[in-house]
């Protein structure tokens, strides 16, 4: 059993999937293997609302996955989004899902792929 903020989880896979689970939070980190600007990681997951994109982004830089950088040099104000030493530690779990996803489209009949 595992305990974080006085939130139990009975094993290491629902540990895992505090920090990457839901609908968006593994997109999200998998664009985050490289750096990002708040507005091209807005373009490249366009599908995920605002709102929840910032949520999941304050979420993430909570738990210490990523970080936020604000440039306030020059307007307009840019923000940078990485992963930290720790969030890096996830590339190879994204890579092996985001492969196995890859497979399985390939080869299922049921999953096509659409523009």
């Amino acid at each position: 059993m595992y305990s974080i903020d006085n939130k139990q989880y009975p094993c290491s896979t629902s540990l895992t999937m505090r920090y990457i689970g839901g609908k968006w939070k593994a997109v999200i980190l998998i664009h985050l293997i490289e750096k990002k600007r708040y507005s091209e990681l807005r373009k490249e997951c366009k599908v995920i609302t605002e709102r929840t994109l910032s949520l999941h982004l304050k979420e993430m830089e909570a738990d210490g996955l990523i970080t936020r950088t604000v440039h306030t040099s020059k307007p307009p104000l840019k923000v940078d989004y990485e992963l930290t030493q720790f969030g890096k530690t996830l590339i190879p779990v994204l890579k092996a899902i985001a492969e196995w996803g890859k497979d399985t489209a390939e080869n299922n009949d049921r999953i096509s792929f659409v523009k």
